[in-house]
């Protein structure tokens, strides 16, 4: 097996175009692939990020409701979000609510009813700025 050590990877004709060949002929954009934001937070009574990747700030709007704010924005609010809750909460993206610069989550109990959330987990992937 062959390792290659690189600080940076830079595509030979733009910046962004580093192709990744999966299977025999198959290829995707490597940027396309990757997360563009993720978190890990408490809520529950006192919201916190507790680790994060281009999240700025996260607040409770109430119960069963998170918006998270992201440090570098998305190029438009067309980008795939998702976060899910511990505890038997499943957890959803307000839709109406993205921008390009944060994402509304909401937590529901089994019976469709708003609940917090003690532990939530979401990835966000999509272009940014």
């Amino acid at each position: 097996m062959s390792e290659i050590k690189v600080d940076t990877l830079t595509g030979k004709t733009t910046a962004n175009d580093i192709t990744v060949t999966v299977g025999a002929t198959a290829t995707m954009s490597l940027e396309q692939g990757l997360a563009k934001a993720w978190c890990f937070y408490e809520g529950d009574g006192i919201v916190s990020l507790l680790d994060s990747l281009n999240h700025a700030s996260i607040s409770d709007l109430g119960t069963g409701r998170y918006s998270v704010t992201y440090t570098n924005s998305f190029s438009s609010v067309y980008y795939a979000g998702n976060v899910t809750g511990s505890t038997n909460r499943s957890g959803t993206n307000d839709s109406d609510s993205n921008t390009t610069s944060g994402i509304t989550h909401e937590f529901f109990h089994t019976t469709s009813t708003k609940a917090d959330t003690f532990q939530a987990y979401c990835s966000t992937h999509g272009d940014l700025a």
